[in-house]
């Protein structure tokens, strides 16, 4: 149906696609059918990231975000690098400046063109990129833009598994996009579109999918490798391969990803140079390397000992892996054989670093690169000046 209304929305859809966004949809706000978060969360699936649960009520019910709420306009950027980016120790969307950062202003602008084209001011609307109280990739798929894949991402037909995901939300009633067909109802279950594929559930590295589209953090290396500031348990740490910050190992699988094309970029700004970095660069990591590489970037959320401890998990896979357990689905650039013995003279400096996170899994690393024996000779002055409880642990659990 066409008439006014949808005339200004296409005007809306065109200026603001203009600004950079790849995708521009709108959804009806109502209460959000609960597409499993509450028993997501009961499950313990969200690890320690308590603020999922504070804010689940909000999440549920737009109108505890913003009253009299009526339209979600759902917007995606996407960060896909190209074929000829291969992946590394970060995952893709890190290969920018912090997309918080880069789609803000672009968010600001929009919300200026909502209130050119609608008459409305500042208080008639909130917009969020992925740090707010919103269920993103639910309005994402009642808005059309895709669909839930069984690996719980917004699968969208066009760009495939990135997509940068945004939302405002606002008071003047938009005539809402059609979903996809095969998923009208927004609590459609996960892999409306998937068929019989299940490539995304057999390729994680830690078997972090309970059932289809349900993740749980407690096992993701996403989750661990970005958000957990403390130690990864003991049994995952073979998995990680040479990640070092996220891992995109479900969406890269997907099938749908062959339509996707390459990012404009307008709102991101690329940082490729981080896919360059080497993992003995990394290990080597002072506060002010870590400071002027990765400032402005996703990375820097993770602080130094964050990274010092995902990199020091990468190295004692890298250098110390056995046949049989998860290859890296890394670049080979990241390390060479000749930089063990090097490698290994960093993580037993780490080994004392003044981080007792740092120090446990350099301690890790050297004793699986080494072997026990060996490995407690080298760490022999380290391990007589050790009180932390859980640095004890890494030696005596080998």
């Amino acid at each position: 149906m066409n008439g006014p209304d949808t005339g200004r929305r296409e005007l809306l859809r065109s200026r603001l696609k203009e600004l950079g966004f790849d995708a521009v949809h709108f959804a009806a706000v109502q209460p959000f059918p609960d597409p499993g978060l509450r028993e997501w969360l009961a499950a313990g699936n969200h690890a320690d990231m308590e603020w999922l649960a504070r804010s689940a009520d909000k999440r549920l019910d737009p109108q505890l975000v913003l009253p009299g709420a009526h339209t979600a306009i759902v917007l995606g950027v996407n960060y896909w690098p190209g074929a000829q980016v291969a992946p590394g120790a970060f995952a893709r969307y890190a290969l920018h400046a912090d997309y918080h950062d880069t789609v803000r202003p672009g968010l600001v602008a929009a919300g200026r063109v909502v209130e050119e084209l609608y008459g409305i001011g500042g208080g008639d609307y909130r917009y969020y990129v992925d740090a707010g109280p919103v269920m993103e990739r639910g309005w994402a798929a009642a808005a059309g833009i895709g669909f839930r894949g069984k690996n719980g991402n917004l699968i969208s037909l066009g760009h495939g598994n990135w997509l940068l995901l945004a939302v405002i939300l606002l008071r003047p009633a938009i005539p809402p996009d059609e979903a996809l067909a095969a998923g009208r109802a927004a609590q459609a279950g996960a892999g409306q579109l998937c068929g019989k594929c299940t490539r995304c559930l057999e390729s994680c590295p830690t078997a972090a999918f309970p059932s289809p589209g349900v993740v749980d953090a407690r096992r993701c290396i996403s989750y661990h490798t970005i958000e957990n500031r403390g130690m990864v348990p003991r049994e995952l740490r073979p998995r990680f391969g040479a990640r070092v910050f996220g891992c995109d190992e479900c969406l890269a699988v997907c099938p749908w990803n062959r339509f996707a094309q390459e990012g404009r970029s307008l709102l991101l700004e690329r940082r490729h140079d981080l896919g360059t970095l080497r993992l003995l660069e990394l290990l080597r990591l002072t506060p002010e390397q870590f400071r002027e590489v990765f400032r402005k970037t996703s990375v820097k959320r993770t602080k130094l000992a964050g990274v010092l401890r995902n990199a020091c998990i990468a190295a004692g896979n890298v250098w110390g892996g056995t046949a049989g357990e998860c290859t890296p689905s890394a670049a080979p650039a990241l390390a060479v054989a000749g930089e063990r013995e090097a490698a290994v003279a960093e993580l037993l400096g780490l080994a004392r670093h003044e981080a007792p996170v740092v120090r446990a899994h350099a301690v890790w690393a050297v004793l699986r690169i080494l072997g026990r024996a060996p490995g407690l000779e080298a760490l022999a002055e380290a391990r007589a000046q050790e009180e932390d409880t859980a640095v004890t642990g890494e030696y005596a659990g080998g």
